[in-house]
């Protein structure tokens, strides 16, 4: 029998957000990103572009700046929707960087909680 594996689905993590769009901003996901809804993100500091989270970068990557709200593969630079502020997410519905250490992601908790980005 084949086994079927259901991806993350737009704003499945999502718990509450801010009235409105409050939570969230249109940002570009930088090219070359193939990823799903909850991932982690980090935001290029020269660029200003959104790109999966990196903790071994130092380009502004390395710290977690929002989490996409739907799956997307940017074959080019493309407009995203991430959560960037004053939400609740189901921490389990999240989607981090394969092989992330235990303390790298602890820091990225804490600096989405400096966001108002809580997980349950």
């Amino acid at each position: 029998m084949t086994t079927i594996t259901e991806n993350n689905r737009a704003g499945d993590f999502l718990l509450s957000e801010a009235n409105g769009t409050y939570s969230r901003e249109n940002e570009i996901l930088a090219t070359g990103n193939d990823l799903q809804a909850g991932a982690v993100l980090g935001q290029i500091t020269a660029s200003g572009k959104f790109t999966a989270l990196t903790p071994a970068a130092s380009d502004g990557s390395e710290d977690a700046a929002g989490i996409l709200l739907a799956t997307t593969n940017a074959t080019a630079d493309i407009a995203v929707v991430v959560v960037v502020r004053d939400a609740e997410v189901k921490a389990d519905q999240l989607v981090w960087p394969e092989g992330i250490t235990t303390n790298d992601k602890n820091a990225a908790i804490a600096q989405l909680a400096a966001l108002g980005i809580v997980l349950r």
